[in-house]
């Protein structure tokens, strides 16, 4: 594995931002008889800010690489895919994957998932991450996990399993997941319903896991202050959601995440407790046949609708609210992982309501993880057998 010690100056002029705004604004809808809710849930104005950035590739030789978390002495820990975790220091050294960690399923979307540490790790060293975990038979589930990172960053200790997805299924898709601290120190958990017919319906019964964003104690159990469901698991925050492969806290400490639809539909939602999403009941898309979802339906009494969908899909996967020094023209904004458009995507929100999108750079890669580094720098990985680290910021 190496590390490629190269800046690539991408400018992203006015002219060329702009007519990429034409094109990802003006491609025909999947599902063209579908109309959204009300003003502004799809098909924001273009931003065109005339940000050009810079390039960096921390370390590449990656293999699809899924999610990273910086720790206090700047370096990322990084998931592969196929069960590796690596540290990656901030001169690009990748360490060798630390050991210790538990089997998991990497067939097709399966695999090691999401990282993250919190503000004590110089004092703990303690690590959670999720994962697609081996339940026999074929059968398999999203599981999260936490243990000790030993001081050389070597191996994890102490390691135990503090959530596992009921019920398990036999499929390689759809696991979601990712993890996200709230203020209170509570951990949420996305989950995915699975992909086949049968399970995806599942995400409308509250006596199971799928297809839901969970709350959970760090240590293992549910959180205090989650909702009461009847008949509910207690772990449950929302529910009738797809497949949630992004989720950040905002600046407002609540959770937003964005879910892939299946052919359009993409959402962002800002899950409220015990509130019904709706998939598979409603939905901005359609099946990748071209059939219709159920009934066909956008809305429904008792299901929520999303701040704001996309059609054609992003694929969405990470997440970051913007927050550094960097770029201050981006305080504030949504930064998602764009996997089918190949870029990372922008939006402005205000009131709660999305009121620009832009994308940068186009054509970078399938953006799988986004972070905001300690310096302001946007970090990003891209999903590939020859998978990237890469920094972006303002080109000088």
């Amino acid at each position: 594995m190496t590390r490629f010690a190269f800046v690539f100056s991408l400018a992203l002029a006015a002219n060329f931002n702009a007519a990429s705004a034409q094109d990802f604004n003006a491609a025909p809808p999947n599902a063209p008889g579908q109309r959204p809710a009300f003003e502004g849930q799809t098909r924001a104005p273009i931003i065109n800010d005339r940000v050009a950035l810079s390039r960096e590739i921390i370390a590449d030789g990656l293999e699809n690489p899924w999610g990273m978390d910086q720790l206090p002495d700047g370096s990322w820990l990084v998931t592969e895919r196929p069960g590796r975790m690596r540290v990656v220091a901030a001169d690009g050294t990748v360490s060798a994957p630390v050991q210790g960690l538990p089997e998991v399923d990497a067939r097709r979307q399966g695999g090691l998932l999401d990282v993250v540490v919190r503000d004590d790790f110089d004092k703990t060293r303690r690590v959670w991450w999720s994962y697609a975990e081996p339940r026999g038979a074929g059968k398999n589930a999203t599981a999260v996990a936490t243990g000790v990172l030993s001081k050389d960053g070597s191996r994890m200790t102490g390691v135990r399993v503090i959530f596992q997805q009921q019920p398990a299924w036999n499929s390689t898709l759809h696991f979601g997941s990712r993890l996200v601290f709230d203020r209170s120190g509570a951990l949420f958990v996305t989950t995915g319903e699975r992909s086949l017919p049968e399970p995806r319906q599942l995400a409308q019964d509250v006596s199971t896991h799928i297809g839901k964003v969970l709350r959970i104690d760090p240590m293992g159990g549910p959180a205090d202050g989650n909702p009461k469901l009847p008949g509910g698991k207690p772990e449950i925050w929302s529910y009738g959601h797809r497949n949630i492969q992004s989720a950040a806290l905002g600046p407002d400490g609540a959770l937003w995440i964005v879910e892939h639809g299946p052919r359009g539909g993409d959402e962002l939602n800002r899950p409220e407790p015990g509130l019904n999403y709706g998939w598979p009941v409603i939905t901005y898309g359609e099946d990748y046949s071209g059939a219709p979802i159920g009934d066909g339906i956008t809305a429904k009494a008792g299901m929520e609708q999303p701040i704001y969908y996309w059609d054609p899909v992003i694929a969405p996967s990470g997440m970051a609210f913007y927050d550094g020094a960097m770029f201050q023209e981006w305080q504030g904004s949504i930064l998602i992982g764009g996997l089918h458009v190949q870029a990372l995507v922008r939006l402005e929100v205000d009131g709660g309501r999305v009121t620009g999108e832009a994308r940068y750079p186009q054509g970078i890669g399938r953006v799988r993880d986004v972070d905001v580094a300690r310096d302001g720098a946007v970090m990003i990985l891209t999903d590939s057998r020859n998978g990237a680290l890469i920094r972006l910021t303002p080109q000088s």
